[in-house]
């Protein structure tokens, strides 16, 4: 009964985080480039996808509220130690503010850069319209999926194998 109610306040919550926040925006299309993005992660280091071709990238938008980014983040902790230097993941908290961000990070002993999202960023990936959304963008680049919330790790790593075989250009 726990469980159905938590439930159910997360979908409350994510309802009036879309609705009232974020406009209806066009998803950003699978067949081009990722846009490319500045942004500072938690260690005060700059972020932004430009400089991390080469390697495949898995760029996460979650918030700590979310019920199934809580879920999905250990996995791409594994991820990352498993494939690191040649996978990089990214996460972009939806959360307005950092301080329980900070605390998640280091309670959860996150191992990849996370930064604070904002609208911009958001836009720019088609509006950010419900949690979690993950890319998974080739070495080039280029947008190779994308996963409306939560994702099974095997379907993920299975894409990350996949864009790791193929030569950058």
């Amino acid at each position: 009964m726990k469980k159905a109610i938590i439930v159910v306040a997360a979908f409350l919550c994510l309802f009036v985080w879309v609705t009232f926040r974020h406009p209806s925006r066009k998803p950003v299309s699978l067949a081009g480039p990722a846009p490319d993005f500045a942004l500072t992660d938690l260690a005060n280091q700059p972020v932004n996808l430009s400089s991390l071709r080469g390697r495949v990238v898995v760029l996460d938008f979650w918030a700590t509220w979310c019920g199934p980014c809580r879920e999905e983040i250990p996995h791409f902790i594994a991820l990352q130690s498993k494939y690191e230097p040649r996978l990089q993941v990214v996460g972009i908290s939806m959360d307005d503010e950092e301080k329980p961000v900070r605390e998640f990070q280091q309670q959860f002993k996150m191992n990849y850069p996370v930064a604070m999202g904002n609208p911009k960023v958001a836009e720019q990936y088609g509006g950010i319209l419900g949690l979690p959304i993950t890319f998974i963008i080739d070495r080039n680049g280029q947008i190779f999926a994308r996963h409306l919330g939560a994702t099974n790790v095997s379907v993920i790593e299975d894409e990350i194998q996949k864009l790791l075989m193929q030569p950058p250009s």
